[in-house]
């Protein structure tokens, strides 16, 4: 059975206890800001009273995380955050966990849109990315959707939060929508369902992640259905897996996009590509 740390510990020691179990420090030293009800912001003070007791019910708050963070369960579903875009999101295990390469899909969307720009974000999750384009152009019309009414749930209570509106509306892709929008973007489930990868994503929901025999299957479905919902100039950005870019370029052409490009994220790999629907847009 995983210890816990022990009952004598300071803050320094017990960070060496977590260490000791094979934790990284950083992980360590957020998880111990948790149990302290701190922000992740403070791991300055963390060094400044390293030599602080760790009071009973903060050793037992640290212990229990440990134990989670050590079968595998991600650093955000323990502290009920994740920072995203500079905005700090709540999520748990009925989202995925927002991650520093799908801001590369945000940086993409926010150089293209126009003003008062018509955007949909297609299976929001916690609401990351249709919240941080809301955040940084509060002119956005911004309408987000899910399948997961557990999903939508948690992304309503994020906007409410960072007092952001936004239209929410379940459902699956882009079924019943007519919009027009000027940009839909996505991060949709596109690991395939044979992929050894999954088995260390147990903690996450798996209808999220995976998606048919290659991966592919939700991709070609918001391809398909995304030309009937764009107006003309409109642009379909959608992140994708490590190997998958050339698939989704070939599938955006053979749909009738134009300019079909990729973007690298944050280690160099082309992890978003997407086309704008031909046509003048609106003035």
């Amino acid at each position: 059975m995983t210890q816990s740390a022990p009952c004598s510990a300071t803050l320094a020691s017990a960070l060496r206890h977590a260490s000791g179990m094979g934790l990284a420090r950083l992980d360590a030293q957020m998880l111990l800001l948790h149990a302290l009800d701190r922000t992740p912001h403070d791991r300055a003070w963390l060094l400044a009273h390293d030599s602080d007791a760790l009071d009973a019910d903060a050793h037992t708050r640290f212990g229990t995380a440990l134990q989670r963070r050590l079968r595998g369960e991600p650093l955000a579903y323990i502290t009920g955050h994740q920072e995203f875009y500079g905005l700090d999101l709540r999520v748990d295990a009925r989202v995925l966990c927002p991650r520093a390469d799908t801001e590369t899909l945000v940086d993409w969307a926010l150089a293209l849109l126009p003003p008062a720009a018509r955007v949909l974000d297609l299976g929001t999750g916690s609401g990351a990315i249709a919240l941080a384009i809301k955040h940084q152009r509060p002119d956005v019309q911004m309408h987000a959707r899910d399948f997961s009414a557990e999903a939508l749930a948690v992304a309503q209570a994020n906007a409410q939060c960072l007092g952001l509106e936004v239209a929410f509306s379940q459902g699956s892709w882009l079924d019943g929508l007519t919009g027009p929008f000027d940009a839909i973007v996505s991060n949709p489930p596109y690991i395939a369902a044979a992929d050894p990868h999954l088995a260390a994503l147990i903690h996450e929901p798996l209808q999220a992640l995976a998606s048919g025999d290659d991966g592919l299957d939700d991709l070609r479905a918001i391809i398909r259905q995304a030309p009937a919902c764009l107006a003309p100039g409109g642009w379909l950005l959608l992140e994708h897996g490590y190997d998958q870019a050339r698939a989704v370029c070939d599938l955006l052409r053979d749909a009738g996009f134009a300019d079909v490009q990729s973007r690298p994220d944050l280690a160099g790999i082309a992890r978003c590509s997407g086309g704008r629907w031909p046509g003048l847009a609106a003035a």
